[in-house]
């Protein structure tokens, strides 16, 4: 449980370094998950971030979970979310030896989604945040375990 609370806490504080330098790809990599959901936190109306483990929920894994990466600042999220398989979105972009980060805000400002990834753990956090603008803005933390899926011919 600690390791997930120092994720969070590691992920905002590259987060908050990240918004001076929102492009930083130090690393081209070209990697493939399969991951499994641990969590889901919600906080919205109903719940104050409520916690739920992957065995109460209807939710899978992610079966293919990709990342690439091209310096100085090509990032490609595919297989966690439509919104961010579109990499012209992504506003941050961090890539390096031990961290994959991203983050990407709709046009209007009101619906956001992050994610970052420990490449020596896979511990994925991914983010989604709605309504940012209103008093009940919804935010749902999805946490997953990752393992790299190495492709043998």
């Amino acid at each position: 449980m600690s390791k997930y609370f120092l994720s969070i806490f590691i992920s905002l504080f590259f987060f908050g370094q990240t918004f001076a330098k929102d492009v930083n790809i130090s690393q081209n990599i070209d990697l493939k998950f399969v991951c499994d959901l641990d969590k889901k936190i919600i906080k919205n109306s109903e719940y104050n971030y409520q916690t739920f483990l992957a065995k109460d929920l209807n939710e899978k894994g992610l079966d293919k979970f990709e990342i690439q990466s091209k310096q100085p600042e090509t990032l490609l999220i595919k297989g966690l979310s439509p919104f961010l398989s579109e990499s012209a979105k992504l506003n941050v972009k961090v890539v390096n030896k031990d961290v994959v980060l991203f983050k990407s805000i709709d046009k209007e400002n009101n619906y956001s989604e992050s994610g970052i990834i420990t490449r020596k753990t896979g511990e994925l956090i991914h983010e989604i945040t709605r309504n940012i603008k209103s008093e009940n803005a919804e935010k749902y933390i999805f946490i997953y375990s990752c393992i790299k899926h190495d492709q043998k011919v």
